[in-house]
């Protein structure tokens, strides 16, 4: 009776174990920041929400049209990485990219932006609709990062990664979006999730 209830004991730790294991889906280092509801407006004026990336994996960034520096290296890195998606037959996988810029970013410089860099816009949504207040403590609040746009000049401080949300909408891994992009890695992790 003694070994019947110590093998039920042990059976049901091994469950637990093996059930958090399974929460984090394989990933390696992984997060799971949830991202609060919002409704902003993309590339052609059109409402994105949350519930429309319910149900899908996607990627998100932090941009804006007029940026000097970071944002075009960034912008063409997650390019190549919706390229990869297609060539992997990976469905159901969004890009969001937020400007931190919502004062100067319009749909149509959003949509003239994305076409530089040869932008599916299928399932890639650049979005504004926002005030500057909203997108900095939007950014630090859901992905932890820092948005500010200083009082003089035309550029932005923000952070450079790309960030993989769930298909639940919890924020579970981040990257580099600047340099040495492991773009294998976001692929892996992304098929992990599905």
């Amino acid at each position: 009776m003694i070994l019947k209830k110590v093998f039920t004991l042990l059976m049901l730790a091994a469950l637990v174990i093996v059930a958090a294991g399974c929460g984090n889906s394989g990933l390696k280092d992984a997060k799971n920041y949830p991202i609060e509801d919002f409704t902003f407006t993309n590339q052609d004026g059109e409402p994105v929400s949350k519930a429309d990336l319910e149900g899908k994996v996607w990627m998100a960034s932090f941009i804006f049209t007029n940026c000097a520096d970071v944002c075009p290296p960034m912008t063409a890195n997650m390019s190549k990485l919706q390229d990869m998606i297609k060539e992997e037959g990976l469905k159901d996988v969004e890009i969001v990219s937020f400007s931190v810029d919502p004062a100067v970013d319009n749909p149509e410089a959003l949509k003239e932006y994305g076409k530089k860099f040869n932008v599916d816009f299928k399932n890639w949504a650049f979005l504004t609709g926002y005030t500057q207040e909203e997108i900095e403590k939007f950014a630090l609040e859901n992905f932890k990062t820092l948005v500010k746009k200083p009082e003089t000049g035309d550029q932005v401080i923000h952070g450079t990664d790309f960030y993989l949300v769930d298909q639940n909408g919890d924020m579970r891994k981040y990257y580099t979006g600047l340099k040495d992009v492991p773009f294998e890695q976001i692929i892996e992790d992304i098929k992990a999730l599905q």
